[in-house]
């Protein structure tokens, strides 16, 4: 009999004043028995019965970690969070506009990266190598 940690006691039987038959519950959900001897009493201990949650843990370190978890998925909720979070005042050649691609699809005008006051050719090779790296 080796279980992995504490269980739940179904039900003992005795045989005599020596050996018992334990049955019992595990935390998976399995249930088993076996046989043990006085010489057994050694290797066994009554855990108390008590919720299997408290709330007397570090109120600090959980905000941390809810925090951090609350940050590393914030880019499911909001694409833009690098912008929403600093401390960039926007330009207006910035804004969100839909532009259409050769292929179709939409890209946004902050993800090109180009700077609408520069000049035509410069402009233009800005652009390529940003669609490049994309």
């Amino acid at each position: 009999m080796h279980p992995d940690g504490p269980v739940t006691v179904v039900s003992v039987q005795w045989f005599g004043s020596e050996a018992i038959e334990l049955t019992y519950k595990t935390p998976a959900g399995s249930v088993a028995n076996g046989l043990l001897y006085r010489h057994d009493e050694t290797r066994l201990q009554v855990v108390a019965h008590g919720r299997p949650w408290s709330f007397d843990g570090d109120g600090a370190l959980f905000r941390l970690v809810s925090e951090a978890q609350r940050i590393r998925l914030a880019h499911l909720f909001d694409s833009l969070l690098a912008i929403h979070t600093s401390v960039v005042d926007p330009l207006p050649h910035w804004r969100v506009t839909p532009l259409t691609t050769m292929g179709g699809g939409a890209l946004r005008a902050e993800s090109l990266c180009v700077s609408f006051t520069a000049r035509p050719s410069s402009m233009l090779t800005r652009l390529a190598a940003t669609w490049t790296s994309m």
